[in-house]
């Protein structure tokens, strides 16, 4: 029996601002859902195991947005795993079509997100990064900024003070991704920025302005996974796009060591992960044409090149002052599609809006964002708390 797994239809809405447009996670659901199907060109009813994520949301609302598709009666589960939510569900698809268990599985994620920075929910219980911000708080005293982009500028700070790195090299980050955003039609800021307004907007977190920050957001996005068999059946090599290399690591004893800032945010998690998933898919990350990896703040675009491995420790800066990730560069294009910072950051749907991107680029379809030639792809998506997951992906007719 052959484990080689396929995504063959993918589908996403447009990020929106909260509040923004007048819709609920059931119609963000149904939308991405659909275009999913129609992408694969199958009904529901082949689906046999549904993954739905999201952060925010009652215990079975991952039900209620499948149910939008079809009521067929398969086993949905529920799957919150921070930032990370969306790559989780469709880790967990993966997992059921590669083990004989499904022959076509569904992972679908959303986010209906409040405005404001992200915060506790539950004050009565404890913190789930508790042990995350004790281990920063040794080296960094707490400050007034909200938590992430404080976890995250302190992984900037300790960057620029180990290896050189300066507040302009993450600022580029940013004027990258907004100017990659405006060409896709998913996403929330579609705006090209200048870099002295990238540098000067207001300051969250330094290193961090609010345009290198991802913005909360409402969205859906949908993927559907199938195995050879059912890839064969139905006729869709053309358009399927092999998962080649996938794991999912979550924090070791090293994220708590030392009060590295960088490791708090998950810097070793996404060197392991990557790791594994390249091992998996017998490539290295040299031969990768492209990227969608975790910005959620432009200080982890730039220790994730590391910890990917595109550049040697403590070289990332290096990276940025060559415009590699970029259109035109020596190294693969880096989030294509404005990344977290510009396209939008619903938690839920993250993973799979990054999927997606990656399918449209690896099947020539991803218009005015298009890499030429691309043939390898490599996905990074990171939740606090916490998993990382790394997948790698080439096309099935390759």
């Amino acid at each position: 029996m052959s484990n080689r797994t396929f995504v063959i239809g993918v589908g996403m809405t447009k990020f929106e601002k909260p509040g923004s447009k007048e819709w609920d996670y059931p119609d963000m659901a149904r939308e991405a859902g659909t275009r999913a199907l129609q992408d694969a060109g199958i009904a529901y009813d082949l689906v046999e195991q549904a993954f739905v994520g999201y952060c925010y949301g009652e215990s079975t609302s991952g039900q209620r947005a499948v149910y939008q598709l079809g009521l067929t009666g398969i086993p949905v589960v529920n799957v919150n795993n921070n930032c990370s939510t969306g790559s989780s569900a469709l880790y967990m698809a993966r997992q059921a079509v590669r083990g004989g268990l499904a022959q076509c599985a569904l992972a679908l994620g959303f986010e209906k997100m409040e405005k404001g920075s992200l915060g506790i929910k539950y004050t009565d219980r404890t913190n789930p990064m508790d042990k995350h911000a004790e281990a920063m708080f040794t080296t960094r005293e707490p400050e007034a900024s909200p938590p992430a982009p404080q976890m995250f500028g302190n992984a900037g700070r300790e960057h620029m003070e180990r290896y050189g790195s300066t507040p302009d090299h993450f600022a580029w980050i940013g004027w990258k991704n907004h100017k990659h955003s405006v060409n896709n039609p998913y996403a929330q800021f579609q705006t090209e920025y200048s870099l002295d307004e990238i540098k000067n907007a207001k300051m969250i977190h330094d290193p961090l302005t609010k345009l290198q920050c991802s913005p909360t957001s409402d969205g859906s996005g949908c993927a559907i996974v199938a195995s050879e068999r059912f890839v064969d059946e139905h006729g869709l090599w053309d358009q399927a796009v092999e998962i080649v290399g996938q794991s999912m690591v979550t924090d070791m004893r090293s994220t708590f060591e030392g009060g590295s800032s960088m490791r708090v945010v998950g810097y070793e998690m996404s060197k392991e992960a990557a790791r594994r998933a390249l091992e998996e898919a017998r490539v290295d990350v040299g031969d990768v044409d492209v990227i969608e990896l975790h910005d959620c703040f432009s200080a982890n675009e730039l220790i994730t090149y590391e910890a990917l491995g595109l550049c040697g420790e403590g070289e990332a800066h290096k990276l940025v002052e060559s415009e590699a990730t970029t259109y035109g560069g020596s190294g693969p294009v880096v989030n294509p599609s404005g990344g977290l910072i510009s396209k939008g950051h619903p938690l839920g749907a993250t993973g799979l809006a990054q999927c997606s991107e990656l399918t449209w680029q690896l099947r020539g379809t991803a218009d005015k964002r298009q890499v030429a030639g691309a043939k390898l792809a490599l996905q990074h998506n990171i939740g606090l708390g916490g998993a990382a997951v790394v997948s790698v992906y080439k096309p099935a007719a390759a």
